[in-house]
């Protein structure tokens, strides 16, 4: 049986041009994971602007990748960021820069 990937979810807000940046390099980086036949599920987006908690909690750190409980804060380093994929969806232990 194959495990369903572990959903990825893009904490941000609206009108914020890294967080813009942050989803369409995720995108980019699983549209070529899914051509490797590599897990690429989809990105869930979630906006902390109507969430207090979400808000006290990314609020200067956004865009925020969560993959399960692995988060990586500051998405925008396109290098950092497929690490963090490949250590979270593939198991890689790697050098992900993880919170």
């Amino acid at each position: 049986m194959i495990a369903t990937p572990p959903q990825i979810v893009l904490y941000g807000r609206p009108g914020c041009h890294l967080c813009d940046h942050a989803h369409a390099r995720l995108e980019a980086l699983l549209a070529e994971r899914a051509s490797r036949g590599l897990p690429a599920p989809a990105v869930v987006e979630r906006s902390i602007e109507d969430d207090d908690t979400l808000q006290r909690r990314y609020g200067l750190v956004i865009p925020v990748v969560a993959v399960g409980r692995r988060e990586l804060e500051l998405a925008t380093d396109p290098a950092a960021l497929e690490r963090f994929l490949a250590s979270a969806l593939d198991g890689d232990p790697g050098d992900a820069d993880e919170r």
